[in-house]
């Protein structure tokens, strides 16, 4: 594996954010969270990038996910790392996704049946004790075939469901990954981004929720400058951070969304 200069890509992706940041209208001011996407890289660099300020690592398999946040090394001394899984979840997963440590926000709610299930686990399981945890919708805004997500016009039907059978899960905003030939373009205006900003207004009118905290999880290394200027709230950035991947062999159980 070549050696990786944590500090000085850590601190450049940090920049583009930032300028990406100063470049969007006044009414999209907020924070934005970088996601530090984490799969197939050693503790040691999660480690590393932890101790420059990084709090939020994200990671798309279940089993990876579990072992390095229940790492001793990583629990000793990252006590305050921040979990976001943003895979594909598989059912028989789901009690080894709620045995996560520190897991934060889980991205990728894409229909009922797994929405009831994780619900259900944790009230079987955990009696409640877990409390309720943070959960994103995931959108197909590309309509893409293959690639995980509920429809757009579902969307609003998912958080109904969510809000009215599952009182474990919180709702906290939409995710979606983008086509790459959309997010390679130079246009101004990403239309996968779009649809997930006119998804998060429609059902932020049905449901009566505030617009200005409701989440938006949209860009990558790719495009997450552009998904900043257009009002991302969250951007997921692997390799910019952590150099080119080297992917294991596929689960079947599990599938990597790049």
């Amino acid at each position: 594996m070549a050696k990786v200069n944590i500090r000085e890509s850590f601190s450049e992706v940090l920049n583009r954010i930032r300028h990406a940041s100063q470049r969007r209208p006044p009414e999209l001011d907020r924070d934005v969270r970088l996601v530090a996407v984490s799969k197939t890289k050693p503790k040691e660099l999660i480690i590393e990038a932890y101790g420059l300020g990084q709090r939020y690592f994200g990671e798309n398999y279940v089993n990876e996910l579990f072992e390095k946040s229940n790492d001793p090394e990583i629990l000793e001394m990252c006590s305050d790392i921040k979990w976001h899984f943003i895979g594909r979840l598989a059912k028989k997963q789901i009690n080894k996704l709620l045995g996560v440590k520190n897991l934060h926000i889980w991205e990728t709610v894409d229909n009922q049946v797994k929405a009831d299930m994780v619900n259900g686990s944790l009230e079987r399981n955990f009696g409640g004790n877990l409390g309720s945890i943070k959960t994103m919708i995931q959108v197909n805004t590309s309509g893409e075939e293959g690639k995980n997500g509920v429809e757009p016009d579902k969307t609003g039907d998912l958080l109904q469901h969510i809000l009215e059978k599952c009182p474990h899960l919180q709702v906290v905003g939409l995710m979606t990954i983008g086509s790459l030939d959309n997010s390679l373009k130079d246009d101004d205006l990403n239309p996968d981004f779009r649809c997930l900003i006119d998804c998060r207004k429609a059902i932020c009118k049905r449901f009566g929720l505030d617009l200005d905290s409701f989440e938006l999880s949209m860009g990558m290394s790719n495009d997450f400058e552009k998904a900043i200027e257009m009002g991302s709230t969250s951007v997921r950035v692997g390799s910019l951070i952590f150099g080119a991947r080297e992917y294991p062999k596929k689960n079947k159980d599990e599938t990597v969304e790049k």
